[in-house]
């Protein structure tokens, strides 16, 4: 029986793909291999978003190829894309996929001619993502992705929906929608500007929840522009099912640099769209990513991001320093930012980031919360770590029996990164789903 390996760099897209290809190949024989057991087959899964991204990529690809002199190895995903001749080179690489297109040609190559449609399982897990589409056509300035990912595609619906069906059936409680632009669901490479092809996100979701079954869906990233009243109506219908939580990248609070990358609304009308699902929703999370020193970056501009973060109140802060990506725009801008500066803008921005998140949970404290539990305490073995719906992370009396279900509890303060809770009913199970065996 031969045995694989996989190595996975980068966004949920990429660790879905990955398991897609697992699963299949489990079908055909391969087996993962246990402990520092020797591999015959790896696949490497790489990113190139920034160029820590590419460097992490080529680390995994040589210490496998150290630890596997004999394995084949067969490296895909944005890096193998983008410097395919780079990857090739490097050793015990035997083959680079170049385009995700290329996957079932790959998996007939490996003995599985018919390409399955989906997965039934997501490794070891609580919660699966479920990949709804592929593609971006928004252009920005930084921006690796629009050259080496497909041109737009989607899941059909029934697909989907099938897939999640799946997933419950599995004991999964958690499903999160992720997609290379999740607001571009439904549209496709050969419409017309904003002409859609199928069913929106909105749409997909409200089918979605139609499912029976203890479960929950999160949507992994939206532009602010995409968060559109229906969305915000069925998260209101549906607050337990459908997270409320939205990850909203900003990416600079300074109207001249959002121009110049390229991005489509102002701050202003970021911050109009986020306080009006503040309005609507009931303590919703939202979180960010933001760029620090993209090119002729001010003082002023940092400035601007701050106020902006702040009349947001985010609850969380992904705080990313400006990596020129060789082919974009961006990395040929004059009144590049010093190292330094950008080194000090990071610093700053993630202490406000920190102390935003420590306010939101703080508000939480006395609330009753959906948490998902997701594993045994490593310090305090008597205590579950779990993820709430407004994704943050929560602590609590437990055993392994509540393992994967969905727990209501009852947040009583905060515990170094953690919100400390206790179960909200006599056994703590709350409307659970049984955990699934493993």
């Amino acid at each position: 029986m031969p045995i694989l390996k996989t190595v996975t760099l980068g966004c949920k897209v990429n660790q879905y793909e990955t398991e897609y290809l697992r699963q299949a190949l489990r079908g055909v024989g391969y087996r993962e291999a246990a402990g520092g057991e020797a591999a015959d087959l790896c696949l490497v899964n790489t990113c190139t978003v920034t160029a820590e991204g590419a460097l992490k990529s080529r680390k995994a690809i040589r210490q496998l190829a150290r630890e596997n002199p004999q394995a084949k190895i067969i490296v895909m995903g944005c890096y193998a894309t983008d410097a395919p001749d780079a990857v090739a080179s490097l050793p015990g690489v035997v083959q680079v996929v170049r385009d995700k297109k290329e996957l079932p040609h790959l998996l007939a190559q490996l003995g599985l001619p018919d390409a399955p449609t989906g997965i039934s399982s997501f490794g070891r897990r609580h919660r699966a993502y479920v990949k709804i589409q592929d593609g971006c056509r928004a252009g920005c300035a930084y921006c690796v992705i629009p050259r080496v990912r497909p041109r737009l595609w989607s899941r059909p619906a029934e697909e989907v929906v099938a897939e999640i069906r799946r997933l419950i059936d599995g004991g999964y409680s958690e499903v999160v929608l992720t997609g290379i632009h999740l607001g571009h669901y439904g549209l496709d490479s050969n419409a017309s500007a904003g002409q859609r092809q199928g069913r929106t996100l909105t749409e997909l979701v409200h089918a979605i929840l139609g499912l029976k079954g203890q479960f929950r869906v999160r949507l992994s990233s939206l532009e602010a522009a995409e968060v559109t009243p229906e969305l915000i109506q069925l998260m209101r219908d549906h607050p337990d099912r459908l997270c409320p939580h939205l990850h909203l990248p900003l990416q600079s609070g300074s109207d001249a640099v959002l121009k110049r990358m390229r991005r489509r609304w102002s701050s202003g009308q970021f911050v109009e769209r986020c306080l009006a699902v503040r309005e609507s929703l009931d303590e919703p999370a939202l979180t960010t990513d933001v760029i620090v020193g993209f090119p002729g970056e001010t003082a002023a501009d940092f400035e601007a991001t701050c106020r902006v973060i702040q009349e947001v109140g985010f609850s969380k802060v992904h705080c990313f320093r400006f990596s020129p990506r060789r082919g974009t725009p961006a990395a040929t801008m004059p009144n590049q930012v010093p190292g330094r500066v950008k080194r000090r803008r990071a610093a700053e921005l993630i202490r406000l980031g920190q102390g935003q998140r420590r306010e939101y949970c703080e508000r939480l404290v006395g609330r009753r919360l959906q948490v998902l539990a997701e594993s045994v305490d490593p310090d305090h073995p008597e205590n579950l770590l779990g993820t709430a719906g407004r994704y943050v992370p929560v602590r609590l009396a437990g055993t392994a029996t509540w393992l994967g279900r969905l727990l209501w509890v009852r947040a009583e303060g905060l515990g170094g990164h953690c919100i400390e809770a206790t179960p909200a009913d006599s056994n703590g199970a709350g409307k659970g789903t049984t955990p699934r065996q493993r």
